[in-house]
């Protein structure tokens, strides 16, 4: 799917306050056409983000939410008080800016997370280890992306991945990492692609991230010689592949979320991996787009 999927276990009332908007000037991210992308300056931007993912984690992707949640029809939890928001506007569509938002992608950096309790993966995944072994690098997670269903292409996803390239220059991240996901709660019906990422793209050594013990399924579901490469890269959400072609690497077990109906892998992507191609393409100074 093109939606990056996780669980919501609490409910948060209160979203950034609006003394923490960020300014109009300068804060472009990047910019294809009438599409641009940026961070939320508002309580209200946040809001409307929170409803395009409602729609696409609840109404199209059955996720069950929290009663409030559910209630407000906002796909709302705890963290969003704290974790930046990227999005992507559709400058041609009339109305406030709150009308033009068509995709989004939630940003947490290392030490807002450690201020703040740690990394949303954390609750899957054996993230402690991942930074324990790299004191010297600086983490940020990525989580929450989804975009509307007609909006649902490649210049999107660019654009996407132009603001979170920018978004980590401009912090000095040493690397991304974040859940990605599979549709259902079933990782058998999932076998050819998960056992496809576990021949080709585990994260080893230093950079091997597992699943909590009580929650990790075994992705070596079928032997090496019996995987097709081209047939198990065709039954890969488009998410992932993104990843893979950025040079992303992925934990070594995968878990089920049965609240948001996905198979879950955590995608591990250091900056000192992504490929020279993208590397030039997005450029070193984050601006391709946004002149």
């Amino acid at each position: 799917m093109s939606v990056d999927i996780l669980n919501c276990d609490a409910v948060a009332k209160d979203i950034r306050p609006s003394s923490t908007a960020i300014p109009e000037t300068g804060d472009i991210l990047g910019r294809i056409g009438t599409l641009e992308t940026r961070l939320a300056r508002t309580n209200r931007e946040i809001d409307a983000a929170q409803a395009i993912r409602y729609r696409v984690f609840v109404e199209e992707m059955q996720a069950e939410l929290p009663a409030d949640a559910m209630r407000r029809k906002r796909d709302i939890d705890g963290y969003d008080s704290f974790c930046d928001h990227l999005l992507v506007l559709d400058r041609s569509i009339e109305g406030d800016s709150e009308d033009q938002i068509v995709g989004t992608y939630r940003l947490l950096r290392q030490d807002v997370a450690m201020a703040n309790g740690g990394f949303y993966s954390a609750s899957e995944f054996d993230i402690d280890a991942l930074i324990a072994r790299h004191p010297d690098k600086r983490f940020m997670e990525l989580g929450r992306s989804c975009v509307l269903p007609e909006y649902r292409t490649k210049r999107i996803v660019e654009l996407l991945w132009q603001g979170n390239w920018a978004y980590a220059l401009k912090h000095g991240m040493s690397a991304m990492f974040g859940c990605a996901s599979f549709p259902g709660v079933h990782p058998e019906s999932h076998a050819l692609a998960l056992s496809f990422l576990h021949h080709n793209v585990a994260a080893k050594d230093e950079w091997a991230v597992d699943a909590l013990p009580h929650l990790a399924h075994d992705m070596d579901m079928m032997p090496v010689e019996a995987i097709n490469p081209k047939r198990a890269l065709m039954t890969l959400p488009p998410l992932i592949k993104g990843y893979l072609r950025l040079g992303a690497m992925v934990g070594t077990s995968a878990v089920v979320d049965k609240a948001f109906n996905t198979t879950d892998v955590l995608i591990v992507l250091p900056i000192s991996s992504i490929s020279d191609r993208y590397l030039n393409y997005y450029g070193a100074d984050a601006g391709r787009f946004s002149s």
